[in-house]
């Protein structure tokens, strides 16, 4: 029986998960500059909370759950993205009662959707995310963009493009909601079935519609930016001032919409120009969520955050021919012969291990020079041999691989040695 690995999803292979841990590395350090703390979610959920939380009538919710009934008859569903239970436990542990506010947290893990597996969209898919909970100014909107922003470039990236956009308030979204039924409503039956839907339902979802994106009518959308009230377009200009100030290039696109119905004022996404990133260019996306908290059962509390694709960030590291500082080697490889001197290395190397430093050793019996050969494919950078010679002169020779210099060394002083060296000392 031949077992593969569920449409959709993917094994990641030691070559690969060195890449991917030094971009989590990245992303861990960049969140504790910027004072993010971590959470982890459960990686499933109550049902109730994306329905309430992501929206009804988003795709997500419709047509991209993974849902099931527990045992218990419960409806429960795999995370589709981070938001909401990130919300979730904000609202469930008080953490709006912390003296320390805003409240500023990251997290990483994979998410799920049921979605048709392309380049960089796969059923099973990683995100990190930060969101801030707690403040109204747009100083922190843009400190969240420039988060984003600052761990695609420091991991080397340059084509990249900032669009932003103002959701406004309710009362801007709600004037402006009834502008676009008016304008779409004579179209209606040349729209999707999606779109017809979203209508009444969300109609400003309908100017992120895939496959009505080149309707005439998208083109003469009346936009947000022309409905905004003056506290909306106060917000936003702000936002825009502090871009200004740290130097972020980016654009104003009217027709930007986000895919959740949660999010309000600011809407940014940050996309690749990269030649062969491929048709789906957008690397992350995020924005103002006030009034989620209280959906979600806890007092009125504003919100702001982000969501990157790890898999599209990776490729935008590809198509752009970044290179990770990624080393791939060992401090040192033990090199024994006949099975006293293995028996010895066992314990040598245990005791290496236990004072911090990188190695491993032989464990199928090979000859001298395969050993050697194993060092040289692990990159080592010292090669330890013990023999019965070594063993009855209670010694190791110790060859530095990039010089060749060989030396002797007591075995009793095998490990402050190597851990001298490592360090750079002589």
């Amino acid at each position: 029986m031949n077992i593969k690995a569920p449409r959709g999803t993917q094994d990641l292979l030691p070559e690969t998960t060195e890449r991917w841990q030094h971009v989590e590395e990245k992303f861990i350090e960049l969140c504790r500059r910027f004072n993010y703390q971590e959470i982890r979610t459960p990686i499933f959920e109550h049902t109730e909370l994306f329905q309430r939380g992501v929206g009804d009538s988003t795709d997500i919710v419709q047509k991209e759950m993974y849902t099931f009934t527990d045992r218990g008859d419960r409806s429960i569903t795999l995370r589709p993205e981070g938001t909401a239970s990130v919300v979730r436990a904000f609202v469930e542990h008080k953490l709006y009662g912390i003296p320390k506010q805003p409240t500023k947290l990251y997290y990483s893990g994979p998410m799920f959707r049921y979605e048709r597996p392309q380049q960089g969209r796969m059923r099973q898919f990683v995100q990190f995310g930060v969101e801030a909970l707690g403040s109204e100014d747009p100083a922190i909107d843009a400190e969240v963009i420039s988060l984003a922003m600052s761990l695609y470039q420091e991991l080397g990236l340059k084509s990249l493009k900032l669009v932003i956009n103002s959701l406004g308030d309710s009362s801007s979204r709600e004037s402006h909601r009834a502008a676009l039924v008016n304008h779409f409503q004579p179209y209606k039956e040349e729209l999707c079935n999606d779109c017809q839907l979203r209508l009444q339902q969300n109609p400003l979802r309908i100017l992120d519609c895939k496959k009505d994106r080149n309707h005439p009518a998208m083109e003469t959308a009346p936009s947000i930016l022309d409905h905004l009230n003056e506290q909306s377009a106060t917000y936003f200009s702000n936002v825009q001032n502090h871009l200004d100030r740290m130097g972020i290039d980016y654009v104003v696109d009217k027709n930007l919409v986000r895919g959740l119905d949660y999010y309000n004022h600011t809407a940014f996404e940050i996309m690749s120009d990269a030649e062969g990133f491929g048709s789906i260019t957008t690397l992350s996306g995020g924005g103002r969520y006030n009034g989620l908290v209280e959906d979600l059962g806890g007092p009125q509390t504003p919100g702001i955050g982000f969501a990157l694709s790890v898999e599209r960030l990776l490729m935008a590291i590809e198509a752009e021919g970044v290179q990770l500082p990624i080393e791939s080697n060992v401090d040192c490889y033990f090199v024994s012969l006949g099975q006293r001197a293995s028996d010895e290395a066992v314990r040598l190397t245990y005791e290496l291990r236990k004072a911090g430093v990188q190695v491993d050793k032989d464990y199928q019996d090979k000859k001298f020079k395969a050993q050697f050969k194993a060092a040289d494919r692990l990159n080592s950078k010292y090669v330890v041999v013990l023999g019965e010679d070594e063993l009855a002169n209670n010694i190791v020779n110790i060859k530095e691989m990039e010089t060749g210099e060989q030396v002797e060394v007591a075995i009793n002083e095998l490990v402050p040695y190597l851990q001298k060296k490592l360090q750079g000392e002589k």
